[in-house]
């Protein structure tokens, strides 16, 4: 997707100015941004839509991650990144972010749109081993495991290779009883 058509609000048009163009029908939003109303939501419109949220230095993860792969029709309300570099960054301070200070390794994060995002696999594992903590995050695991149906076993066996993560053993039933339903 070409950076031009991608609108965000106070940028080139402002948000009234935006507004406006959606009512008549020439734009459409999406996430935080705006793209022509004939213009295809990919993976890389989504991508391109909250990359004034992942600072250098971080992903997209959990459900921001899950909804630029394809998961469900509207981003997350609060979005999530996570540290992706080995030195340690100061995450930016917002309600609507939530930085996570762990390392995301080099090989589960993808380019999308010019956005560091973590890959489907490892968006689905941290999906499932934050669910004992959030149970918000299983409609994104659904969500997802439609999008890419794949993904669920691949997490599956990824997250029984893992050891002492917090969170695993219900992530682990969750995703098993995900993986049942999507066959």
């Amino acid at each position: 997707m070409h950076p031009a058509l991608l609108y965000l609000p106070g940028a080139r048009l402002s948000l009234p100015e935006l507004s406006a163009a959606r009512l008549d029908g020439h734009v459409v939003d999406i996430g935080d941004a705006y793209i022509p109303a004939d213009l295809l939501e990919a993976a890389d419109v989504r991508a391109a839509s909250v990359s004034a949220l992942v600072q250098d230095g971080a992903a997209a993860c959990g459900p921001t991650a899950a909804w630029i792969h394809g998961a469900g029709d509207a981003p997350p309300p609060v979005h999530h990144v996570k540290r992706c570099v080995q030195r340690r960054i100061r995450g930016h301070a917002s309600a609507r972010l939530v930085f996570h200070d762990t390392v995301l390794p080099e090989y589960d994060v993808v380019q999308i749109g010019g956005v560091p995002v973590s890959t489907p696999v490892r968006t689905m594992v941290d999906l499932a081993t934050t669910l004992h903590r959030d149970p918000r995050m299983l409609p994104w695991m659904e969500a997802l495991a439609v999008a890419q149906p794949a993904v669920t076993d691949g997490a599956l066996v990824t997250l029984r290779s893992l050891n002492r993560v917090p969170g695993s053993r219900a992530g682990q039933a969750a995703l098993a009883r995900l993986a049942l339903r999507m066959r």
